[in-house]
């Protein structure tokens, strides 16, 4: 395992995907799954620890809030699975590179998204796609 400095950031210069480029994604995924869990640990407390209120605005209201809460834990729950998949990937040597075109995937969008599998223009082309399809 390397050891990165504290303001380590990758850079374009360097070898893609060298060990401290690895080590600084599987880092920040790591961390970034370790926060979503802290985030539905605080969420199922909350949900545990409130009591409807006798208003039955303020039950409705409770209960949209609670609702929003949830649908906002699966896409949590979804993400926890890509961040997965990104993790497996960088142990099998994968990751970086774009599933479509197998170019590497730019530096600054993989620290801005770090479980994308697509490049800028794979995803472009993806999108312009799904728009064409979705018009059917």
């Amino acid at each position: 395992m390397v050891k990165l400095p504290k303001t380590y950031k990758p850079t374009k210069s360097e070898k893609f995907m060298n060990a401290k480029q690895k080590e600084y994604f599987r880092t920040k995924l790591k961390n970034w799954k370790d926060e979503i869990y802290r985030e539905s640990r605080e969420t199922v407390e909350n949900l545990q620890d409130s009591i409807a209120p006798a208003d039955m605005s303020d039950r409705a209201t409770q209960e949209s809030e609670k609702s929003l809460e949830l649908k906002s834990r699966d896409r949590q729950r979804k993400l926890i699975a890509k961040i997965d998949a990104a993790l497996a990937r960088i142990e099998n040597g994968s990751y970086g590179y774009c599933e479509v075109t197998g170019e590497p995937i730019n530096i600054e969008r993989l620290d801005a998204r770090p479980v994308t599998t697509l490049s800028i223009e794979a995803q472009e082309m993806h999108e312009r796609d799904e728009k064409l399809h979705s018009d059917d």
